[in-house]
């Protein structure tokens, strides 16, 4: 048996897929009809359901051996106060280990992927086999800790948004966002789709997408971010969707890095319907309408993720 571990760890989890059906239809027997009336294969949730279930069991008894644990299930996360000195078993998937980071103040991160075969898990370097040797490395101090850059966006009114992946800028419902672009010295009044503002992390997601699509219409095989940047890297790169050039409206300012020296600022023109989010939570997000400005840049805090 493990020493007992002064320290308190924290597992963030999630429901499963079943248990998200159980609570819209109140009970599994109705979830299911429900799911086999659409012809949908219902093994395949129950067994996602069951080897999550099984990887929480395992490292619950595998904290239990080590000292004071705390479970947070994903929706508590933003009424969670942390201590300082938590460790924090995040048990998958990689949108879990981001929505995580960003409510930390530095504690170390273990995320662990519960079920290899079905989530590739780029954030996610460990199985659950792992975490006693993890553990031990991450209470000695001798851990290999991965810094993570973080974008933050804060408003003229005092309210603050950080994002770990990325962070959008637009209109609630498909229309059009306009808003005054201001960066590097340079402003323009812009009709778009949004922006999207990536951080390292996220540059291989989102920023992936609008990247591909620019390139497949200028015909380029190649760009210089097509592989992303690195997590700790100290900018963060945004980019207009479908700006649309008029009598009253530029497309000049559409791609370009935001670094501690060259903030983005965008100020709404949008009477109503604006928002900000970040890493596609759109449920939580700050609003964005005449009079809001908005200025956005790289925040002081950072995440730890442990790495192998």
């Amino acid at each position: 048996m493990s020493q007992r571990s002064q320290q308190r760890f924290v597992v963030v989890h999630r429901k499963s897929r079943m248990q998200e059906l159980v609570q819209r239809f109140n009970t599994w027997p109705q979830a299911r009809f429900y799911l086999e009336h659409n012809h949908v294969d219902v093994q395949d949730y129950l067994d996602e359901h069951d080897v999550y279930q099984q990887r929480l069991s395992e490292v619950e008894r595998c904290l239990k051996e080590r000292g004071r644990f705390q479970w947070l299930e994903r929706g508590l996360l933003p009424n969670y106060q942390f201590s300082p000195d938590d460790i924090v078993v995040v048990i998958g998937q990689d949108g879990l280990v981001a929505n995580t980071l960003k409510y930390l103040k530095g504690q170390r991160v273990i995320a662990i992927n519960p079920d290899p075969a079905r989530w590739d898990g780029q954030l996610l370097p460990f199985k659950v086999g792992d975490l006693e040797e993890i553990l031990a490395q991450v209470e000695a101090n001798r851990a290999r800790i991965k810094s993570v850059t973080f974008a933050e966006a804060s408003t003229n009114d005092g309210q603050t948004m950080l994002a770990v992946n990325d962070l959008f800028i637009g209109p609630k419902s498909h229309t059009s966002a306009r808003y005054r672009l201001s960066w590097n010295g340079q402003t323009e009044n812009h009709s778009s789709s949004g922006i999207i503002v990536s951080t390292g992390m996220g540059s291989s997601g989102w920023f992936q997408s609008i990247l591909a699509g620019a390139m497949g219409v200028t015909g380029e095989a190649s760009h210089p971010l097509k592989k992303g940047f690195a997590w700790d890297d100290r900018w963060l790169q945004f980019a207009v969707r479908e700006p649309f050039p008029s009598q009253n409206t530029g497309t000049s300012l559409v791609f370009g890095e935001v670094t501690e020296s060259k903030p983005l600022t965008l100020e709404s023109l949008m009477p109503e319907n604006g928002v900000v989010f970040s890493d596609g939570v759109e449920q939580d997000y700050i609003s964005f309408n005449s009079g809001c400005i908005l200025t956005i840049g790289i925040s002081q805090n950072q995440g730890s993720l442990v790495s192998p």
